[in-house]
Order: structure tokens, then C-alpha cells, then sequence
């Protein structure tokens, strides 16, 4: 079974098609589950990269009536891609007890330190940032909210060598994923962005080899995502390449998000 829980639209402004254009791609490459997960707007602050808020239930309407259309043909899943900061609580529950997305995926690309201050994981200029970024993911899980954390390993595309940082990191988001019961994701979307040189070698942004060497170890389940941002990309050569990848070190991805 071909399946994919993490899809942007254009409304993300960086995303290219409509959601009937990712629906109709699914179906030519065989996928029975598609999910919607464009990145998520919040209600007082524009973060970029998302659509406006005055768009979302727009978003939602687009998607429900599209499920009720194609019930014949896919299965539909309504959600979003979504940071985790505190003082939104009430929208999170909101979004879950009333606007009833099926699901949540934690995609943590900025976070509030200890410190109070907000930063971008992407523009860490050391690694000690990791720490606190995973610990906000940490926070993120303990809320119950998110079902699945996307791209885990998301802190390794800076150019910066993997250290003693980098494995406590990993430690920190994968013991509260345990906790939490979450699905890891494996994101095909960084095979798209191709190898690149770093202080420790030529490689991939992510998903980086010892991030899911000890993600092994924990048992947890892993789901094959796409993270498409054009419709052929909803299962395209990078998603069985990572099939394989998981495979090929003894994790079998699980195909359906219950």
C-alpha cells in the first residue's frame, strides 16, 4: 500500500497545485491514503511561509468536500503541519475538538529557548541550539496534541558537524517520543534537496545515518513521508528510495496513521 500523510498546497505560497492536483496525482501513482498537511497559519503572527490565516477555513472547506467527492476513489485525510509554541494551546485544541483535523504533525522549525527567545533551527550557528530545540520538541509531545513528528532529524541541515550535541539531541527527541507514543517520520523531501558538503563529509541535509541508527533502537514507528511541494512528488523516486533506506536497516515503515 502506497500512502502519504505530508502534503502542501500552493496556499503555503511555496508549494505549487491545488489540492485537486495532488488528489489526481495520487491517484496516477497508485496512493490510497492521501493526507493534507499544509503548513499551518496562527491566528495573531504571520511567520512566513504559510498561508494567511484568513484563508484556513477555506483550506478546510476545500478539503472536506474533496474527501466527500473522491470517497469512491482515495481516502482523504484533513490536517496541518504545525510548530509547537506554548502560548498557543488553545488553538491547538481548537483545531483538534472543533475544526477536527484527523491529525496534527509536529513540524518544529522555529522554537522559544529557555531563554525566551525565538529562533529558526535552520539558522543555528552551533550546535548547543540543538539542545534547546529538542527540548522544545520534547515539550511539544508531552501535550498529546501532535501524532506525528515530521523530518525528526530536521537540526542536521546546518552546516555543522554531527558531536556530543547532536547525539544528546537525539536522545532528548526520541525518549520523548517513546513517552509520547509518537510516529517518527522519515522525509523524502531531503533526498530532493540533494548531498551537499559539510565539515564531516559529503552527505544529505537530512535524514542523516546516525539520527535513524539510534531511532532504530527505540522500537518506534517510522512513517514514509513525502513533505511534496509539487504534485508529482506525492510518491515519486525519493519515496522509494527512502522505502528502501528503512528497509535496508531493518525498519519496516508503517503504512497507515491510526
Amino acid at each position: 500500500m502506497r500512502t502519504n500523510y505530508h502534503t502542501h498546497t500552493k496556499r503555503c505560497l511555496h508549494a505549487f497545485g491545488t489540492e485537486e492536483d495532488y488528489i489526481s496525482a495520487a491517484l496516477n501513482a497508485g496512493v490510497s491514503v492521501l493526507g493534507f498537511s499544509d503548513h499551518a497559519p496562527f491566528p495573531d503572527v504571520d511567520y512566513g511561509y504559510r498561508m494567511p490565516y484568513s484563508e484556513l477555513g477555506e483550506y478546510f472547506a476545500a478539503v472536506d468536500r474533496l474527501r466527500e467527492e473522491r470517497a469512491d476513489d482515495i481516502i482523504i485525510k484533513k490536517s496541518l503541519e504545525i510548530e509547537y509554541l506554548p502560548q498557543y494551546v488553545e488553538y491547538y485544541e481548537r483545531l483538534l475538538e472543533i475544526e477536527k483535523v484527523d491529525y496534527l504533525l509536529l513540524g518544529e522549525h522555529f522554537y522559544i529557548n529557555g531563554a525566551g527567545e525565538f529562533h529558526n533551527i535552520t539558522q543555528a550557528t552551533g550546535t548547543e541550539a540543538y539542545l534547546d530545540y529538542a527540548k522544545a520538541i520534547a515539550a511539544a509531545l508531552e501535550t498529546g496534541y501532535f501524532r506525528m513528528l515530521a523530518h525528526p532529524d530536521l537540526f542536521t541541515i546546518n552546516k555543522l558537524a554531527w558531536d556530543r550535541n547532536c547525539d544528546a539531541a537525539t536522545d532528548i527527541i526520541l525518549n520523548a517520543a517513546v513517552k509520547a507514543g509518537t510516529v517518527l517520520e522519515f522525509n523524502a523531501n531531503g533526498y530532493r534537496r540533494g548531498i551537499h558538503d559539510y565539515p564531516d563529509g559529503r552527505r544529505y541535509m537530512y535524514p542523516h545515518e546516525k539520527f535513524w541508527a539510534a531511532a532504530k533502537g527505540t522500537g518506534l514507528p517510522v512513517m514514509v513521508g513525502s513533505d511534496c511541494h509539487e504534485p508529482y512528488q506525492v510518491w515519486d523516486e525519493c519515496m522509494d528510495r527512502a522505502v528502501d533506506y528503512l528497509k535496508e536497516r531493518g525498519i519496516t515503515p508503517i503504512e497507515l496513521l491510526e
